[in-house]
């Protein structure tokens, strides 16, 4: 699991690092930054689904649902600011 953070972590690094390089050459580099900063907020919640599979595999009940109770919260989150962005309370 280490190593695949650590990885996505270079990876997002890396797609900033062009979205940065590219302003000069292209207008798409503040999408490429804004994929980069995406892939940033995914990791986290990339080790929670993780863990949540290894808490299962490991039958360790209690710590799977705390696991998926942070997933749920995180979804409720994502699904909370989606709509206040559209409906601008």
């Amino acid at each position: 699991m280490a190593a695949t953070l650590s990885r996505g972590t270079w990876f997002a690094s890396a797609v900033i690092a062009l979205g940065l390089l590219l302003p000069s050459l292209t207008q798409q580099g503040t999408r490429i930054v804004t994929v980069g900063l995406a892939l940033f907020i995914l990791l986290p919640v990339l080790r929670v689904m993780l863990m949540l599979v290894a808490f299962l595999r490991a039958r360790d009940f209690p710590l799977t649902a705390v696991a998926a109770l942070v997933l749920a919260i995180i979804g409720l989150s994502v699904a909370v600011g989606s709509l206040s962005a559209h409906h601008r309370f």
